[in-house]
């Protein structure tokens, strides 16, 4: 049997019932289509989780305070509600360790904020005027926080895009505006440009005051929550880390590097854990997806054994005229392939299609990627021989006189 014959017959066998070979690969579409649109939505996913870890800063380090449980274990869930850090602390780490670009400590707690009748529940960060090179801010309009409004304990504040929707209302000046967080009274001086949401929180949706201001007058106290430490270059960035903590477990007296009362996250190793549970995220969509391609298997398998029972007469005569084991079966498993292959061109289109319309209307960001779709590829041919080799060995075993006797 020639290449132009077998592909005469299996195009002659699939049109022959249209309905019914329509449907079978109604399965394999839907499958493959799942498969590629399901890694999309979890690559994109990844890619949205790890550019919005990126820009709260670049090559950065999170001191953060709270008390280890042991050797290995992460802070305790109170992690940042401890009071273990001091701006003396940060001074000493913008001191000693020479390789850090800038440090940035910061006092941050939620508060009702209120101005003109209006009112919001936001994050109000005090901070230094490092804060916006260590945390990748820009400013809109107006200035940010300066070093001598933090000597000077001014009342002034920043306030990120959302804040200024929500309380002057969208595109409003709010430059000289006072509004009041905790029953104090603050100017505004600046506006940040929009960043969008990350997970640890929205930069748009903050208020930026001077760190004495908000230790005085918002948290009564001289602690702070974090000290953000940005790193000259991505390779200097676990020597930094080491010698901030040799250098804190020695100002706060602490010998067994175990009893820290402090923790230091390293901003590569959170994209690589991010990136860790994405991928497993992503691995778990494609493989729920995955079942429908077996069941669309099983479907394609249930039609080729029709089909041989259907044809049983005619694999008789073809076997009584000279046709050997080898032209039945490849006739048949063509025909299972090209079933498959049909269906996954076709699935990796409605996939691809599904992707497009949920990065448009649900604002979930999607990324199909190559890789992806030879997978769909691979797999769906992977299906086409494995559920099409049974019913092309039945058929190419029949006996002539048997199949032609067959009513």
């Amino acid at each position: 049997m020639t290449l132009i014959d077998l592909f005469e017959e299996t195009h002659s066998s699939l049109t022959v019932n249209k309905v019914r070979t329509g449907l079978t690969m109604l399965g394999i579409v839907i499958g493959i289509g799942s498969v590629i649109a399901m890694i999309s939505i979890g690559q994109g996913a990844q890619g949205t989780i790890e550019a919005n870890i990126q820009s709260i800063g670049s090559n950065l380090l999170l001191v953060m305070p709270g008390a280890q449980r042991g050797a290995g274990v992460q802070v305790s869930a109170g992690r940042g509600s401890a009071q273990t850090l001091t701006q003396e602390d940060a001074d000493a780490i913008s001191k000693e360790v020479t390789d850090a670009n800038a440090v940035a400590p910061e006092v941050s707690r939620r508060y009702q904020v209120t101005a003109r009748g209006t009112n919001t529940n936001t994050q109000v960060v005090g901070t230094v005027a490092a804060y916006p090179s260590v945390r990748n801010i820009e400013i809109e309009e107006g200035s940010f926080v300066t070093d001598s409004n933090v000597r000077a304990l001014s009342r002034v504040a920043v306030i990120g895009p959302t804040v200024l929707t929500d309380l002057f209302g969208e595109g409003a000046n709010a430059i000289g505006q006072t509004i009041r967080i905790n029953k104090v009274d603050f100017k505004i001086i600046g506006v940040t440009k929009a960043k969008g949401g990350s997970g640890f929180g929205s930069q748009d949706d903050m208020i930026f005051v001077p760190l004495s201001t908000a230790q005085r007058f918002l948290a009564g106290d001289t602690y702070v929550t974090t000290i953000s430490v940005q790193a000259k270059d991505q390779e200097s960035m676990p020597a930094i880390q080491q010698q901030i903590n040799d250098l804190l477990l020695s100002r706060h007296n602490i010998i067994p590097p175990q009893t820290a009362d402090f923790s230091i996250l390293n901003q590569a190793d959170i994209v690589a854990t991010a990136a860790s549970i994405t991928n497993t995220f992503t691995i778990l969509l494609g493989a729920i997806a995955g079942i429908s391609l077996v069941v669309g298997g099983i479907g394609i398998m249930n039609m080729m054994l029709t089909t041989v029972t259907e044809r049983t007469r005619e694999i008789g005569l073809r076997k009584a005229i000279g046709a050997k084991r080898k032209d039945i079966s490849t006739q048949f498993l063509a025909e299972s392939v090209t079933l498959t292959f049909v269906g996954g061109v076709i699935g990796v289109l409605f996939g691809w299609g599904v992707s497009l319309l949920v990065a448009q209307f649900a604002g979930i960001a999607t990324s199909i990627s190559w890789s992806a779709v030879a997978l769909a590829f691979g797999v769906s041919a992977g299906i086409g021989i494995l559920f099409g080799y049974y019913p092309a060995r039945r058929a190419a075993g029949l006996n002539p006189i048997e199949a032609l006797r067959y009513e």
